[in-house]
C-alpha cells in the first residue's frame, strides 16, 4: 500500500535573501542546507534551510525576488507552518529568544505563533509524535529545545469539501480531528483547512508558494497516475536534481507538489559543507558566470563565526 511519508518540503517567498537567511538560519537556528537558483527562473536565489542533515520533513524554502512587496494569504493559499518542539520548556524558551530579537509572539493553546520579518505565520506546538526529530545545531539553540520538524500546515479554503475526495481517496490522508494526517512508514503531518478572509490573497513576499508532500522513490510514478484517477492535473516528472516531483492543484487552489525521498542534497556537496557555497543542477553550470553576475552575495551566519 502507498503512504505519503507526510511533509517533504514547503516552499515560501522573499523580497530579501539576507534578511531572510539571519531569521530563519540565525534566529530559528536552522540549517541553510542548499543555496542555489530557482530552477524554473535562475535569476533568483532558492534557499533551502532544514535540519543538520538537510531532511525532508523540516525542510523550508524560499525563493527569492528581491524587493518583492508583501503578499497576503488568502483562499487557496497556506497560510501557517506549524513546527514540532519537545516540551513546554521549549515553547518557554522560543517566547525569550523571539523577544531578545525583536519578534512579538502570542501564547495559543499551549502554542506559540509568530510571523517571520515578512509576515509569513508560524506557530509552535509540543508534539507528541514517535518520528525522530529533526534539528539543527545552532550555538544558542540547546536541542532538546530547537525546532524539531514539520508538524503540519494550515491553508485558507473557502469550500475545502470539494477537495476531500482527492485527499482521502487518491493521496490517502486520513481525517483527524482538526484536518487530515498524512503519514507513512517514517513519518506523518498534518494539514488542514481554515475560513479565509474576505481580502483576495496575493502572491508576494511572506506567502507560502507550494506545499510538498514526500514519496519513496518507488512509489513516485504510482502517485501521479492516482493523482491523475482522482481527477487533477499533475505536471510530467520534473527531475530536479535533488529530487524529482510532480505539481499539480488541489480543489482549493493550493498548489501540492509530491516530491521523492531522495537522492538528497548531499548528491553534490558532502554533509559537513551543505549549503556554504553557491551549487547549481549540472544543467545549469555553464551559465554559472552569469547567475552568479545577476545574484546579491549573501552571508551565512553558520559560516561567518569560523
Amino acid at each position: 500500500m502507498m503512504r505519503l511519508e507526510g511533509i517533504h518540503h514547503i516552499t515560501a517567498i522573499t523580497g530579501n535573501a539576507q534578511r531572510n537567511v539571519d531569521f530563519y538560519a540565525g534566529v530559528l537556528g536552522l540549517r541553510l542546507v542548499k543555496k542555489t537558483v530557482n530552477q524554473d527562473d535562475p535569476t533568483v536565489y532558492h534557499l533551502f534551510y532544514a535540519d543538520e542533515a538537510g531532511s525532508p520533513g523540516a525542510d523550508l524554502t524560499f525563493f527569492e525576488y528581491p524587493g518583492a512587496a508583501p503578499g497576503v494569504a488568502g483562499a487557496g493559499m497556506v497560510h501557517r507552518i506549524a513546527w514540532r518542539v519537545s516540551s513546554p520548556e521549549a515553547i518557554d524558551f522560543w517566547e525569550r529568544r523571539l523577544l531578545r530579537h525583536g519578534v512579538s509572539s502570542e501564547r495559543v493553546e499551549g502554542g506559540l505563533r509568530f510571523a517571520d520579518p515578512e509576515g509569513l505565520a508560524h506557530e509552535l506546538g509540543v508534539s507528541s509524535a514517535e518520528d525522530s526529530p529533526l534539528i539543527a545545531d545552532h550555538p544558542d539553540v540547546p536541542a532538546d529545545l530547537a525546532l524539531a520538524g514539520f508538524d503540519g500546515a494550515r491553508a485558507y479554503a473557502g469550500t475545502p469539501e470539494a477537495g476531500y475526495g482527492l485527499l482521502e481517496e487518491a493521496l490517502g490522508f486520513v481525517p483527524s480531528d482538526d484536518g487530515w494526517e498524512v503519514r507513512g512508514d517514517q513519518r506523518g503531518g498534518l494539514w488542514s483547512y481554515d475560513t479565509p478572509p474576505e481580502r483576495p490573497g496575493r502572491a508576494g513576499g511572506g506567502t507560502v508558494h507550494h506545499i510538498a508532500w514526500a514519496s519513496t522513490m518507488d512509489d513516485h510514478e504510482g502517485w501521479r497516475r492516482r493523482v491523475v484517477k482522482g481527477g487533477a492535473r499533475p505536471t510530467e516528472v520534473i527531475d530536479r536534481f535533488w529530487f524529482y516531483s510532480i505539481y499539480f492543484r488541489e480543489p482549493s487552489g493550493v498548489l501540492f507538489e509530491i516530491a521523492t525521498l531522495g537522492p538528497g542534497f548531499t548528491a553534490d556537496e558532502p554533509l559537513e559543507h551543505l549549503g556554504e557555497k553557491l551549487v547549481l543542477p549540472p544543467r545549469f553550470e555553464a551559465e554559472r558566470e552569469q547567475i552568479e553576475a545577476r545574484l546579491t552575495p549573501i552571508e551565512n551566519p553558520r559560516t561567518a563565526v569560523r
